[in-house]
């Protein structure tokens, strides 16, 4: 999902060459830039250069990290210890302990550049064996002699227009794929991403045609765009969006916007900040509240510690007490509200619910939501059960028209949708989100459970 930059609670270094066979430590992020800071600056030099160094260092991992510079190449890591690449990383070595307590008062800070959101690109070395475009680190010492502030000394080498996040929020680190493939009918934050992403790639690789508006809804234009794309860049062209294709948008992308450069493009708020709402607390209603319910229910059903809450829509003590709960179970800071770090945990349990459940499990029940959102044209496995449950409804509320099984959803299926949400006063747009798909397939339920007899039961037939 689309989201502003936070500081990971954790990072993954390799401890060599990015292809080498070195293994991989994690470690909180704060040890890790004390770890930076103590290999590569002194505990003599001025506060103030040790501070502008330490920002810089911060920046530039939280870059690599913002950018998914490794992970979206098939690493599995974030970083590496390999100087001239990344920075030095000393596993098991001692801190010193004034770096130390820079570090603690300033790691959630970092620096950016203009108007951009991301964690800029500071690059540097350390300006007596090496001379570079970024910040010189010996240089930094001079300048903190001199009087200039941390900010003033960033500023000499990367420009006036440079300043300093303070106090970002601190979350799990975030994984921008979350696990489900994005196709035709798809719906979110993650979609307009992938939107925005394609239509500035677009520039550059004018084969790619431009997707407008870019809305959250993965359209026809969406799928063409993805197909072009995939087409461009060998891969297999289906016109979704899955790990693979994921990851190399992101990688083109961060290449075209220059973003792991000192010569940056820059992200603006509105590359990053989605249309759809990310953060929930008591008292707000609607559909992402009704999602966020659903989606705590199920994993109630699996995980014991978590009490299912209602599914009314309305984010209300039960709600908050459930989201807690979850939040304990799973390691996450425990607020009752609904922050990004949430979300992706939330969705990444689900699916992984859903995946480990063996084949045939829902013979004789209901399918949850599968998050995704079906709309005219979408096809597949869970339109083919939509239109089961549709068609056995039609046989008791004969207004809905009858629709064929066909895993395809036509004008039939559009038809049949807009009329059960007719009948049971529901938003009549013609489309299955978590909402409509959960109302069908309990009224289904019902319907059905209704319909068969126990053995010896009354059927509720005379027989003559």
């Amino acid at each position: 999902m689309a989201v502003l930059p936070v500081i990971p609670e954790y990072i993954t270094v390799h401890l060599g060459a990015p292809d080498s066979n070195a293994p991989n430590v994690t470690l909180p992020f704060a040890d890790y830039i004390k770890n930076v800071a103590s290999s590569e600056i002194f505990p003599t030099w001025p506060e103030n250069a040790l501070r502008a160094n330490i920002y810089a260092q911060i920046s530039f991992t939280l870059n690599r990290i913002f950018t998914d510079y490794y992970r979206s190449r098939g690493y599995n890591f974030d970083i590496t210890n390999s100087i001239g690449i990344d920075q030095s990383f000393v596993n098991g070595r001692d801190i010193f302990e004034n770096i130390s307590n820079i570090v603690d008062e300033i790691f959630n800070d970092y620096v950016v550049k203009g108007d951009s959101v991301e964690p800029y690109f500071t690059a540097y070395c350390d300006g007596r064996e090496i001379r570079c475009d970024g910040l010189e680190q010996w240089q930094t010492v001079t300048l903190a002699q001199r009087g200039l502030t941390p900010l003033e000394i960033l500023q000499y080498f990367y420009g006036d227009d440079i300043s300093i996040v303070t106090n970002a929020p601190i979350g799990s680190r975030l994984i921008t794929w979350d696990g489900r493939t994005l196709g035709y009918g798809s719906l979110g934050n993650s979609v307009q991403q992938i939107q925005i992403r394609l239509n500035r790639i677009s520039k550059n690789y004018p084969a790619i045609p431009k997707i407008y508006p870019a809305n959250g809804v993965f359209d026809t234009s969406t799928e063409e765009a993805v197909r072009a794309y995939q087409r461009v860049f060998n891969l297999v062209e289906d016109g979704l969006v899955g790990k693979e294709t994921w990851y190399s948008i992101q990688r083109t992308y961060s290449a075209v916007k220059r973003l792991n450069d000192l010569a940056s493009e820059g992200l603006a708020r509105e590359e990053v900040s989605g249309i759809f709402s990310i953060s929930l607390s008591e008292g707000d209603t609607g559909a992402e509240v009704y999602e966020l319910q659903y989606l705590l229910s199920l994993i109630g059903e699996y995980n014991n510690e978590i009490q299912a809450p209602s599914i009314d829509g309305i984010f209300g003590a039960g709600t908050k007490s459930s989201l807690e709960a979850f939040e304990r179970a799973y390691g996450l800071p425990i607020n009752g509200t609904v922050e990004q770090a949430d979300w992706d945990r939330l969705y990444r349990e689900y699916v992984g619910i859903l995946e480990s459940l063996p084949e045939g499990y829902f013979s004789s029940t209901t399918v949850p939501y599968g998050g995704r959102v079906l709309r005219l044209g979408s096809q597949g496995e869970d339109v083919r059960i939509l239109q089961e449950y549709l068609d056995f409804i039609a046989e008791t509320y004969t207004s809905i028209p009858r629709v064929e099984a066909d895993g395809i959803f036509g004008v039939g299926t559009e038809a049949a949708v807009v009329a059960y949400k007719g009948i049971f006063g529901l938003d009549p747009t013609p489309i299955v989100g978590a909402i409509a798909w959960d109302s069908i397939s309990e009224t289904y339920r019902d319907l059905y459970d209704g319909s068969n007899t126990s053995q010896g039961q009354f059927p509720g037939t005379t027989l003559g």
